[in-house]
């Protein structure tokens, strides 16, 4: 007979993010040191199967398999019993940011409880998706709020009393399907969803604790990818921009696997010896490669792949920087981060596109002293700023319990996958 599981209290659980990518689910686990320190307490990433396109889940059971053992190496790394529960981080090629506002009449000046809050928030929730059916929403950040007609930054706190109090929030919205594979994904994996994260959310978590400043000066988030870039423009306290362009670094593989090299060769080479531009290598040299057919080798110089990279470059952010245009003189910096961020000379090549100054995405100031070093790496930013997000929700839900899913939600996910009826 199977054992019946229990309800159980998040705050006896270790910190879990997962990122659902094109090149797998990726799954950290840390604890919280200090208000904003982590230590990291383990790393897996499963990639059997990925089926995960352009931020798309294309297969939920596949995704389920993924899920579970990510999960599972987790627990095994940390010598723990199975984790029911975890964070997740979504994006996806259909995100994009509207602005969403809700009001309430309280008759006569009194505190602006929590529940109140949350009910502007459902309430802003349900207007878009009751308009457009199609499209869910993936989260909701508060911008500010207008108490009795006084603007202010922060929610009405519990010594303010007032009658009026109106709510401001940027709402992430998304394909409806890649809320509800994910959600399948999660119930065929016998898991639960902690919390939904949004990327663009996590990384500014991440970066704005070792750079404060970015968040009044106004910063760009430039999250390059394996298959897209998500640019993401913030001042003050608004999103002025988020879009999700639909490509990413392996459109360098390929541009490199389209002179007769193996994918995964070219994948390789890129990674360990790419650059961004001819003009910044120090001196060439050739390299052997596999050639497509797996069988027989290619011999390319440093230079030509170079220049296969910036002819692809040139094509993919050229619609990024044209976005980026209106918000100079606006901003102070463009942040990179993502996988592809780490290529040789990205930043040198991007800087004299634009008068906005250029960086690399910091999240150290997140991370214990004693942290390895691997973990200070840009492809980590934004599970550690998910983490930051989810320990902060869990302070501010003590009382909350998680159950695990019902045996019929994931019999019925079972069934849709069978027929097919659930796909994107």
């Amino acid at each position: 007979m199977t054992k019946k599981q229990k309800n159980i209290n998040p705050s006896s659980l270790p910190l879990v993010v997962l990122d659902l990518g094109s090149s797998g689910v990726r799954a950290m686990a840390a604890e919280r040191v200090d208000y904003d320190t982590l230590r990291i307490l383990a790393y897996e990433h499963s990639n059997q199967n990925a089926r995960i396109e352009h931020g798309v889940v294309a297969n939920s059971s596949n995704i389920a398999f993924m899920i579970n053992e990510a999960i599972r190496l987790l627990c095994n790394r940390l010598d723990i019993q199975p984790i029911p529960a975890a964070c997740v981080l979504l994006g996806g090629q259909s995100m994009q940011t509207v602005p969403v506002k809700s009001h309430r009449d309280q008759v006569v000046k009194q505190v602006v409880s929590d529940a109140l809050l949350d009910e502007l928030e459902e309430e802003c929730k349900n207007k878009i998706e009751n308009k457009y059916p199609s499209l869910a929403v993936l989260g909701l950040v508060p911008c500010y709020y207008i108490a009795d007609g006084v603007m202010q930054n922060e929610a009405p706190s519990l010594d303010q009393r007032v009658r009026n109090i109106e709510a401001h929030y940027t709402a992430f919205v998304g394909n409806r399907a890649l809320v509800d594979k994910v959600s399948a994904s999660f119930d065929r994996a016998g898991k639960s969803i902690d919390m939904n994260i949004i990327r663009p959310e996590a990384l500014l978590s991440a970066f704005a604790a070792s750079e404060p400043e970015i968040l009044d000066e106004g910063c760009a988030v430039l999250d390059f990818g394996a298959e897209t870039m998500t640019l993401s423009v913030f001042k003050g306290d608004s999103y002025l921009l988020t879009h999700v362009f639909a490509n990413g670094s392996e459109a360098l593989t390929d541009a490199i696997a389209s002179h007769d090299i193996l994918l995964t060769s070219a994948r390789k080479a890129k990674e360990q010896i790419g650059v961004a531009s001819p003009r910044f290598l120090e001196k060439d040299a050739k390299y052997r490669l596999k050639s497509a057919n797996g069988e027989s080798t290619t011999i390319i110089s440093l230079s030509e792949m170079a220049g296969w990279i910036e002819e692809k470059l040139d094509l993919i952010m050229a619609p990024v920087l044209e976005a980026l245009k209106p918000y100079e003189g606006q901003i102070g910096k463009i942040l990179l981060t993502g996988g592809g961020s780490q290529l040789n000379g990205l930043l040198e090549y991007l800087q004299p596109k634009t008068s906005i100054e250029v960086g690399y995405g910091d999240h150290s100031q997140l991370l214990a002293a004693d942290t390895d070093e691997e973990w200070y790496s840009p492809e980590y930013s934004s599970l550690i700023g998910g983490l930051i997000i989810g320990a902060d929700y869990r302070e501010n839900h003590p009382n909350r319990v998680i159950a695990p899913p019902k045996i019929i939600d994931k019999a019925k996910g079972i069934i849709l996958d069978v027929f097919g009826t659930n796909q994107i």
